[in-house]
C-alpha cells in the first residue's frame, strides 16, 4: 500500500513533469529549433529508450562483426564512467578509465581493423574521427538513440523481451527515458535477450503491442554464452566448463551490470550452486568491494570453487590493483555474443545493408514519428 501510494502521488507527477520536458526537446527537434546535422558519411544510431539492461554493447558488437568486411567502420560511444573529458581515440594504451569499460572491451576485440573514440559530443566526434581515418565509410553510434543532433541514416531500438518498453512507464516511475512514441524514429526494432524457445503467440502479441509504422522491421534475438575465460590467463592452471562443474562444487558470481537476471538463469541451469554479488552498472570496485569479494569466496562451500564475472565486469577487474594474487587462478569470465533469433531475424545483416545503401530510411524520413 505505501509502495503504491509513493508511484501515484510522488513518481506519477514527476514522471509527467518528466514528460513534459522530453516532449518540449523533441518539438524543438521537429520545428527546426533545434538542428540535427548530417554527415557525408552514413551514420547508423543503436540505442534504446530504456534506462540501461537492453545489450546495446553486444548487439553494437554483433553489427560491427557483420559489417567490417564490407565498410572503414568509425564507432563513437559516449564512454561512460571514463575519468577524461572530450573526444579520446581508443589505443593499445588505453585503459578502462581513459575511454570507458565497454569501448574498451569493444576495442580490444576488434583492435585496429575499425576506428573507436569516446567523446560526449557525437558530432564534434564524428568531425574528429572523420579527420583522423578520412577513409572511414561508416559511423556506428553505441547509445545514442536520444542524441538527436547527429541525423542518424538508420536508427535502431533494443527493448528487452522480459520488460518491453510498451510495458514501462516514464522516468521516474519506470525506467523510460523517451516517451513510448519516440519509438517511431526507429526502422529497426530488436527484441533482445529472448528465451531459446518462443511461443508462436509471443510472437504475435509483441507485434501487435508494439504497433510497427509501415517502414519499420522487427527482428528478436538472444544471447550466446561462450566458454569461460580466464581473467588472468597466466595464473590458470585449469579452465573448468561449466558443464562438468557438478552439485558439490561452487560459483561466486559478481554482477557489475544493469540486468544481471539473463545471466543468474543461464548459470542456474547447470549443477553448481550460485552465490551471487551484485553491484551498480559500471561499477569501479574499491579495495573494500574486493576484500568482501574474497571473503565470500573464502566462505563457499565446495569441492571446487570458481568466481565468474561478466565480460564488462572482467575489463575492470583485470586492471583493480586490489584483486589479491592468491585468487587469480581462480577467476573466470564468461563471454556473450548476439544471435539472431533465425524464425524471424535471417534477414537482419541484409535489411540493414540495404537501410546504408539507400542513404534514408523505407519510407522516407518526412514519414517518421518524433
Amino acid at each position: 500500500m505505501a509502495n503504491r501510494f509513493v508511484s501515484t502521488f510522488i513518481l506519477l507527477p514527476l514522471s509527467k513533469l518528466y514528460g513534459l520536458g522530453v516532449g518540449l526537446r523533441n518539438l524543438l527537434f521537429r520545428v527546426g529549433i533545434l538542428h540535427q546535422r548530417e554527415f557525408d558519411v552514413p551514420v547508423v544510431v543503436i540505442g534504446n529508450i530504456a534506462a540501461g539492461g537492453t545489450g546495446k554493447t553486444p548487439h553494437t558488437e554483433y553489427i560491427i562483426q557483420a559489417l567490417r568486411s564490407r565498410y572503414r567502420i568509425g564507432v563513437i560511444s559516449r564512454g561512460y564512467k571514463r575519468k577524461t573529458k572530450g573526444f579520446v581515440l581508443a589505443s593499445q594504451r588505453s585503459t578502462p578509465m581513459d575511454i570507458g569499460d565497454e569501448p574498451y572491451q569493444m576495442y580490444h576485440k576488434f583492435g585496429n581493423s575499425i576506428r573507436l573514440a569516446v567523446c560526449e559530443d557525437r558530432c564534434a566526434g564524428i568531425d574528429e574521427l572523420l579527420k583522423i581515418d578520412p577513409q572511414i565509410n561508416l559511423i556506428v553510434l553505441d547509445d545514442a538513440f536520444q542524441h538527436r543532433y547527429v541525423k542518424p541514416s538508420v536508427a535502431i531500438v533494443l527493448t528487452e523481451f522480459n520488460r518491453p518498453f510498451y510495458m514501462d512507464e516514464l522516468l521516474p516511475l519506470g525506467r523510460l527515458r523517451e516517451p513510448k512514441s519516440a519509438v517511431g524514429r526507429a526502422d529497426m526494432i530488436v527484441v533482445t535477450k529472448c528465451p531459446d524457445k518462443i511461443r508462436p503467440i509471443e510472437y504475435s502479441l509483441c507485434r501487435k503491442e508494439l504497433n510497427l509504422k509501415p517502414w519499420q522491421s522487427l527482428y528478436f534475438s538472444r544471447f550466446n554464452y561462450g566458454q569461460l575465460v580466464p581473467l588472468y590467463p597466466d595464473q590458470a592452471e585449469i579452465v573448468p566448463q561449466l558443464s562438468m562443474l557438478s552439485g558439490r562444487d561452487a560459483i561466486l558470481a559478481i554482477s557489475g551490470i544493469a540486468n544481471p537476471k539473463p545471466l543468474m538463469a543461464y548459470l542456474k541451469s547447470h549443477k553448481a550452486p550460485v552465490k551471487l554479488v551484485v553491484y551498480p552498472d559500471h561499477h569501479n570496485f574499491s579495495r573494500r568491494d574486493i576484500d568482501q569479494i574474497a571473503r565470500r569466496f573464502d566462505a563457499l562451500d565446495g569441492e571446487r570453487k570458481i568466481i565468474l564475472t561478466t565480460e564488462k565486469d572482467a575489463v575492470r577487474l583485470a586492471s583493480n590493483p586490489y584483486f589479491p594474487h592468491r585468487l587469480k587462478p581462480f577467476i573466470f569470465y564468461l563471454p556473450i555474443s548476439v544471435e539472431m533469433d533465425p524464425n524471424t531475424s535471417t534477414e537482419f545483416t541484409n535489411d540493414l545493408v540495404k537501410l546504408i545503401r539507400e542513404g534514408q530510411t523505407i519510407g522516407g524520413p518526412s514519414l517518421k514519428g518524433t
